[in-house]
């Protein structure tokens, strides 16, 4: 498990459709453990594999009951309300905007080892889901909050 350096805006690798997963093995694995180191030595809550360099469909979280890991992520359902919050990015330091997310979402995609998975994430897991995902778009908060500014660096969120 290795530390990697996080990709900062404008990095064009920011704005690409990240490839879709098709093999699950040591490499994946290796790419899923750094992205939780990263994360959490970045003390972030979401990290998407683009933002390490690498283009493939890839998420991690940690929202404060465990980590999460998800290769394809889809939102397959969301219901209910939607609401602004303040985002930031670990690619984006010293930037918040606030952005309108769903309040509950359903996800589906595959474990570490290429089984499909299904998680329903409401409230911060659920906006973290969506960035993240935004992420393996090529989308970032900027490009949808309704309102950005600047913050301490220190505070950069997800």
């Amino acid at each position: 498990m290795a530390i990697r350096t996080i990709v900062k805006h404008p990095d064009p690798i920011l704005r690409e459709k990240a490839m879709v997963v098709t093999k699950f093995n040591s490499n994946l694995h290796k790419l899923l453990d750094d992205m939780a180191d990263t994360m959490y030595d970045a003390d972030g809550v979401g990290l998407a594999a683009p933002q390490v360099g690498i283009s493939k469909r890839v998420i991690v979280m940690d929202c404060g009951d465990g980590l999460i890991e998800m290769i394809n992520p889809e939102i397959i359902e969301h219901e209910g309300e939607q609401y602004d919050y303040p985002e930031g990015c670990l690619s984006i330091p010293g930037v918040q905007g606030d952005v309108r997310r769903h309040k509950w979402i359903k996800l589906r995609g595959h474990d570490r080892n290429g089984n499909v998975v299904e998680l329903e994430a409401d409230d911060l897991l659920s906006r973290c889901a969506q960035h993240e995902i935004d992420h393996l778009n090529g989308v970032l908060f900027i490009d949808v909050a309704d309102k950005v500014y600047k913050v301490n660096p220190n505070q950069e969120g997800e």
